[in-house]
């Protein structure tokens, strides 16, 4: 790829690749900071929220997390606490079932997409 494109308004601009590549040790860093407390638990966690949530159509409980990701119910509310609250991936309703994890939400937003799984969901 030799351009990034930028959306400014209604365009997209193409940014050339010298600027944007100068910018990646940065940005890298960043993430490594806003996701390096995340342990492979963590990321588990996560992705089979994302994964499950269009699927299932509905809040998942932690106890049914639990199970499908094999770890101790205490220990995934553990994780989704850790994440809910560096506000990186996830949110809970009060039930404390997760409703969304970026990308993807199964509360009604003007954001509606459909998944080339057959599946529909909304974006946050």
């Amino acid at each position: 790829m030799d351009n990034l494109l930028l959306g400014v308004s209604r365009f997209m601009i193409p940014v050339p690749r010298f600027v944007w590549k100068r910018q990646l040790p940065a940005k890298e860093r960043h993430l490594t900071a806003s996701i390096g407390f995340m342990s492979e638990q963590h990321h588990a966690v996560r992705n089979h929220v994302v994964k499950e949530l269009p699927r299932v159509g509905k809040p998942l409980p932690p106890e049914l997390i639990a199970q499908s990701v094999n770890l101790p119910v205490d220990r995934v509310v553990a994780i989704l606490d850790d994440l809910e609250r560096n506000m990186t991936f996830l949110f809970r309703n009060d039930q404390k079932a997760v409703t969304w994890a970026y990308p993807v939400t199964v509360d009604k937003t003007p954001h509606h997409m459909a998944l080339s799984t057959g599946e529909s969901v909304y974006a946050p």
